[in-house]
């Protein structure tokens, strides 16, 4: 992967960067493969604003991706690796051998040709996927369950990858990109390797307009408004809150955990840094 940049014909132009996309080899997703995508720009279903600061952005079609990985013993090859703007990664297309096709997350050193497979029978190699019991200590893994059967649901962005630590009868200790060592079921699966496109974060947005075609609104700062908007607001000048720093409803934001007490904490071995 290649980073581009622009001649500063523009203020704009001077600092952005996009992605050279010398990865991609095709342009048009799978039409099977898609669905519509409904923009809600941040409203529930009685039509509030739950979400802050989202709407508008470009058209885009979902990209239906196999988390589950369930084609157990049935080889698959890769035809295409493909942008997928729903996400940072790049997703590859499977031909598997009974004729189905499949997008997966696209892991380093995937090319099209090569060949993927799922389940316990399968190489330790860039792209086959298995169970964590049959995947040895060290090996680097990404698209990780969390229940086995439920689909991926760790290490899923760009570039990164998590490490199998130690494993025991029931549990797997892995190392999350956060720093964070969580213990996970070995019935789980991951996939072998590390995400692609590792380029992505060094990516320049370099204009405000281009996260309006990401479905980005602006944010205002809270000490800029009016008191009737905000707690920080108000004065005649520029100032400080004056007041512990919260939300507009009067939550805290600074020192006060916001960690949901349903989520489990028992499996965590050591917090992230």
């Amino acid at each position: 992967m290649s980073i581009k940049t622009f001649n500063p014909t523009s203020p704009a132009l001077r600092y952005m960067s996009v992605s050279g996309f010398d990865e991609i080899t095709r342009e048009r997703p799978e039409k099977n493969l898609t669905r519509k995508k409904n923009s809600k720009a941040g409203r529930n279903s009685i039509g509030r604003i739950t979400v802050r600061r989202r709407g508008g952005g470009h058209k885009v079609k979902y990209r239906v991706i196999d988390w589950k990985r369930n084609k157990d013993g049935i080889p698959g090859k890769v035809k295409a690796i493909e942008y997928d703007p729903n996400r940072t990664a790049r997703i590859a297309l499977i031909n598997y051998a009974d004729g189905e096709k499949r997008y997966i997350i696209c892991p380093v050193g995937l090319n099209v040709g090569d060949t993927v497979m799922s389940g316990p029978k399968s190489e330790i190699k860039p792209g086959n996927c298995l169970s964590l019991k049959d995947i040895p200590v060290g090996s680097l893994v990404y698209s990780i369950e969390l229940k086995p059967g439920k689909g991926a649901q760790l290490v899923r962005s760009a570039g990164v990858n998590a490490q199998v630590m130690a494993k025991d009868e029931k549990f797997a200790h892995i190392r999350l990109p956060s720093g964070e060592v969580r213990l996970i079921d070995v019935l789980c699966r991951a996939t072998i390797g590390q995400v692609g496109n590792i380029e992505h974060e060094t990516i320049t947005i370099g204009k405000a307009g281009r996260t309006r075609w990401m479905g980005k609104r602006p944010k205002v700062r809270g000490v800029v408004m009016n008191p009737v908007d905000h707690p920080h607001g108000g004065g005649e000048a520029r100032s400080t809150p004056g007041r512990p720093v919260t939300t507009p409803w009067g939550k805290p934001t600074i020192g006060y955990k916001t960690r949901k007490k349903r989520k489990d904490n028992s499996k965590i071995v050591k917090r992230r840094k």
